[in-house]
């Protein structure tokens, strides 16, 4: 495989450029990627980072939001944003002659946003709604309450969504200020991968101007938590999750991880879906999954039983665990080596997913093409993804249980606590 050629420029006073030129494209994927997200947040600040996910799309400098929502519809391709515990993007894909147009609106929903009252009254309904729908999906609840205890008493452990009472009390004047002191150089990133040249869209952002951010964001070394967490909750399923210490998201042993946790819960020959699902039918969904920060990851285990089996459920998942690192075999790194390469050369023909991959930049050195990545995972051998899982699934979990108190009675008995 021949590498695609990724550039970078550090725009002077402005945000560091990344693309990723794929001339026979028909599109280009565009992101504005601010380092910032909802661990960044003081107590009274928390949800103001995707309150203002929503808000930019109310207007900018120059358009109000009816305008510009009628200017996205007729880019024709699509608009969105999402805000995590570090970071937040804005991002839009487009067919690639209309790339300076998405790259302009881009800039300015962020340089030169509205935020106008009005729409953020009626925008904060909607996150209430929003937290109310979350609150509903009994997978998402308890989720919410098991990165709260895994992370107690700190900004990451809160759900991004805020609170009622923290978005009852910001207005204009505090979405304002948190933007304009953040949502700058030099924490900003633009991304770029399609049918565009780096020189002409490094032509094109150098008639910006760049305001600089004026406040230092400093992270505090995260603490994580261990234990046991029983929430009594009445629903149709019970829900467990488990979470182990993981990688940080610069980690060198990434490509090991990314195996191990393919084994573990990452497709359906994965050993908790053979396992729970295929071998005992004690559950409908069961899988694992990787969540990196940059000082810290997680990696967590998750499944849904009927009420009246969570204790047996329960028990086959930590014998899984118990026997996963000496049940590994030759044949099974291989299939998971496959389903990696798979999943790699398929995101290769994305914009969108090599957009998104250049975003990581921010936490690392320099951005490496997906197909180094795909020869990296290819080098692992079996006596190290077997260290490796051996030393974080040995390392102490939270497992948190949602159920009525007859199904969290049915727990093994040095869960009862």
């Amino acid at each position: 495989m021949t590498a695609f050629p990724i550039r970078e420029t550090q725009i002077q006073d402005g945000p560091l450029l990344i693309t990723h030129t794929m001339p026979d494209a028909q599109t280009v994927s565009v992101g504005i990627f601010l380092d910032v997200g909802s661990r960044d947040e003081s107590d009274a600040q928390a949800g103001i980072a995707h309150a203002l996910e929503h808000m930019l799309f109310k207007g900018t400098r120059e358009h109000d939001v009816h305008e510009l929502s009628e200017l996205l519809d007729e880019l024709g391709g699509t608009a969105n944003a999402f805000t995590a515990r570090e970071h937040t993007c804005f991002h839009m894909r487009v067919l690639r002659e209309d790339w300076q147009k998405a790259v302009s609106v881009l800039c300015s929903m962020v340089l030169t946003p509205a935020l106008p009252e009005d729409e953020w009254q009626r925008e904060r309904e909607v996150i209430f709604s929003e937290m109310a729908m979350a609150e509903d999906v009994p997978e998402d609840w308890v989720f919410d309450q098991h990165v709260e205890a895994l992370f107690p008493g700190q900004s990451m452990g809160r759900p991004i969504l805020g609170t009622r009472a923290t978005l009852s009390n910001l207005g204009r004047n505090e979405l304002g200020a948190f933007l304009e002191s953040r949502y700058r150089p030099p924490r900003m990133l633009i991304a770029a991968a399609g049918c565009v040249e780096h020189a002409a869209l490094l032509e094109h952002l150098n008639h910006y101007h760049w305001p600089q951010a004026s406040q230092n964001i400093e992270r505090e070394m995260p603490r994580m938590s261990a234990g046991v967490q029983k929430l009594e909750r009445d629903d149709e399923q019970a829900h467990i999750v488990c979470s182990f210490p993981g990688i940080a998201s610069a980690s060198g042993d990434r490509p090991v991880a990314w195996l191990a946790n393919q084994l573990l819960g990452g497709g359906m020959s994965s050993r908790l879906f053979r396992e729970v699902r295929e071998k005992r039918g004690l559950a409908y969904g069961i899988g694992s999954h990787l969540s990196s920060l940059s000082d810290t990851g997680t990696w967590t285990i998750s499944a849904s039983t009927d009420p009246d089996r969570l204790g047996e459920c329960t028990r086959v998942i930590r014998e899984v665990l118990g026997s996963f690192c000496d049940a590994l075999n030759s044949p099974d790194l291989r299939r998971a080596k496959r389903q990696l390469e798979v999943s790699m050369r398929m995101g290769m023909d994305s914009t969108d997913a090599n957009m998104l991959h250049l975003g990581a930049r921010f936490d690392e050195a320099s951005i490496q093409p997906q197909d180094e990545w795909v020869a990296r995972v290819q080098q692992v051998e079996l006596e190290t993804l077997g260290a490796w899982a051996e030393a974080h699934l040995g390392a102490s979990a939270l497992w948190s249980f949602s159920g009525s108190e007859k199904a969290l009675n049915t727990l093994p008995a040095d869960l009862q606590t």
